[in-house]
Order: structure tokens, then sequence, then C-alpha cells
């Protein structure tokens, strides 16, 4: 198996991945947002997809979406293939999305609205954390990609501030105050140790 950063030369799969995407939707009966094939192509083109291949056979997908002027990004259209599905294929991918967006959008959020719990489960092993839809993207073009979904009439109803999906979100900025609080936690400890090994050194003489 294969995965790779997608690009103009992978047009081809673009009819399959979007006749996927449009199978998984009606088969689990919640909301996937249909795209067309030209939107598929404009992401391999911009270097913003990965695709998953078992020979020349197409097996997975996913991209990159930017909010907001760049401040959001989103890893949208995660789907595999019938034929390889369970087998692990969907983590790596998302692993693969994932990585690839904080290389290019190394400031940006990335957030994520799903109804599918093994989808959350990814998520949740990245660093997501469940948040309100008020924290995500205010970009209303986002937004209006919901109105293919079946439940696009909840998010109209609540005036967007919620539907059937969970929305997730990592923030980079949290991520590297906590890798400074820890790296400050480390030190404090490493010195104290010293601190207490000098006492205990200084101790140990003074009774020779």
């Amino acid at each position: 198996m294969e995965i790779v950063i997608a690009n103009k030369s992978h047009s081809v799969y673009a009819e399959i991945i979007c006749k996927t995407i449009e199978d998984a939707a009606q088969i689990r009966g919640t909301g996937i947002a249909k795209r067309k094939p030209e939107y598929i192509i404009t992401k391999m083109k911009n270097g913003n997809a990965v695709i998953a291949f078992e020979g020349n056979k197409f097996a997975g997908f996913c991209y990159i979406e930017a909010w907001s002027h760049g401040k959001f990004v989103a890893n949208s259209g995660l789907i595999v293939h019938p034929d390889y599905r369970n087998l692990g294929l969907a983590k790596q991918i998302k692993q693969v999305i994932f990585k690839h967006s904080r290389t290019k959008f190394p400031d940006s959020k990335v957030f994520s609205i799903t109804t599918g719990l093994a989808v959350m489960k990814l998520n949740s092993d990245l660093g997501y954390k469940p948040v309100t839809f008020s924290e995500l993207t205010n970009d209303q073009s986002f937004w209006n990609g919901c109105q293919t979904c079946k439940n696009y009439d909840v998010l109209t109803r609540t005036a967007q501030k919620m539907c059937l999906c969970t929305g997730m979100l990592f923030d980079p900025k949290v991520k590297r105050e906590k890798e400074i609080k820890e790296i400050k936690e480390n030190a404090f400890k490493r010195l104290k140790n010293i601190k207490q090994n000098l006492f205990l050194k200084k101790e140990k003489n003074g009774k020779k």
C-alpha cells in the first residue's frame, strides 16, 4: 500500500473518488458533503490532497481545505474504498494528511466536523479536542458546503450553532504552550535533582 501527496497526474481518479464518497454517504445515512470531480482535481493540482493505492488501484483519499484566510484548515473527504476497509488504512491516511497540513499550514488551527465515531477517535489520537461550532471557522463558504448533506436542515434551524456532526479542533498554539510548559517542568525537575544530589554529596562529605 502506498500513500502519497496527490498531484495532477492523479486526476484520473477523481471520478471514482467522488463516487466512493457518494456511495458511503448513502450507506451510512448521515452527512458527507458531495464533491464534484473538478473540485477534487483542483485539490490534487494544488498539492492539497493525499491518495492511497495498491498498485494502480485506488484505495483511499483525503484533502485539505483552507478557511478564514488560512486561519483554519480542515482535513475533509476522508474515504476508503470498500475493498480496503477494516485494514487500518483510514488511520494511516489521516496521519499523512494531518502531517501534510501541519507542514503547509503550521500556524493554522486544524478542525473537523463528523458524525463518525471512528473519525472522532482518529482525531482525538492526533490531539483534536471537541469544541462548539462557534470555535470553528465563520467562513460561510465552508458551511455552504454542507448543503448537500441530508442533515442540512438541522444546521440551518440552529443558526449553524449545532448539527448531528461533532466539531473537533487541533490548536497548534495550545500544543506549543503545552510543550513549553513540559520543557520548563522537566528543567525544574532536573535542577531540583542536581541540587538534591549536591546537598547529599556535601552531607556525605561532612560526615567523613
